[in-house]
């Protein structure tokens, strides 16, 4: 509206309150200068968005008032926005697909998901990280680097998990070797785990790990550089930590995966139950 009452004053030579007569706009407004500043809020931004480069304003918001900052998500948005910090997103091609809804998931340890990300170290070597993601909690219970896995590796880093927090109702994985090895099938009848292969070429009917390695390569693998094996097991770990106490979970209303789980125990121990009835073995 300011641009119409410009423009009037300069083509037709109407004064500032005839053209504001003409279209009904307050003089008052139209001659309003904002004082407002955004200085600090700006710094604190940038100084956030350098940490995490791959953070939006809704999870840098939630940052932000946890150091105590009562703030208004709109004005965030806005200054997020004029200091140029807008994450860029890539382009997907998406495939309208008629299909089953899975089953959700309604207690920690129902079902545990797994997958294999890749990167190369500065050495030019391959780097594998498993991931093992709890689908209800959405922890990440594991976050293994190392050169190569073999179905044994898995098998000592699942042990570990199992022996912590009890044993899984299910493990969805995709159809790897390490994960269809007679070794691998013979550990999960042992430990009375129902084992579900997705389908080959359907990565989505895994899609908790599928999201969480998107993530896992966005604001880890991407912006890292490991010098090597130690220095990426180093980094990688800080980031699992990262990701399970500090990064806000859009899916579960911006808590983190540590929250989450430690509210669902309460309402567990509130109801009686114990822990989770998905921890007991099949059979």
């Amino acid at each position: 509206m300011k641009a119409a009452v410009e423009h009037l004053k300069q083509n037709f030579a109407f004064s500032e309150r005839r053209a504001c007569q003409v279209l009904r706009f307050p003089v008052s407004t139209f001659r309003y200068r904002s004082v407002r500043r955004d200085d600090e809020l700006r710094e604190r931004l940038v100084e956030l968005a350098r940490e995490k480069p791959r953070f939006g304003y809704r999870r840098l918001h939630v940052l932000l008032r946890r150091d105590g900052e009562q703030i208004n998500h709109k004005r965030v948005w806005r200054v997020y926005r004029e200091a140029g910090l807008c994450v860029k997103r890539r382009k997907r091609k998406r495939l309208v697909r008629a299909g089953v809804k899975p089953a959700l998931a309604v207690a920690a340890n129902q079902e545990w998901a797994l997958d294999f990300a890749s990167d190369v170290l500065a050495t030019g070597r391959t780097l594998r990280v498993l991931g093992v993601v709890d689908t209800f909690t959405r922890e990440c219970l594991a976050l293994e680097a190392d050169t190569s896995f073999a179905s044994r590796r898995v098998t000592r880093v699942l042990e570990p998990i199992i022996r912590e927090r009890g044993r899984p109702y299910s493990i969805r994985c995709d159809n790897g070797p390490e994960l269809t090895s007679r070794h691998f099938l013979a550990w999960c009848i042992e430990q009375r785990i129902l084992l579900v292969h997705i389908q080959p070429g359907r990565p989505m009917q895994n899609g908790h790990v599928e999201s969480f390695n998107g993530k896992l390569r966005d604001e880890c693998l991407n912006v890292s550089w490991f010098r090597n094996l130690f220095d990426a097991r180093r980094k990688i770990a800080a980031w699992r930590r990262d990701y399970n106490q500090i990064r806000p979970h859009s899916t579960l209303a911006y808590r983190t995966p540590s929250e989450f789980a430690a509210l669902n125990n309460r309402r567990w121990a509130d109801a009686g139950q114990g822990t989770s009835i998905w921890s007991e073995p099949l059979g």
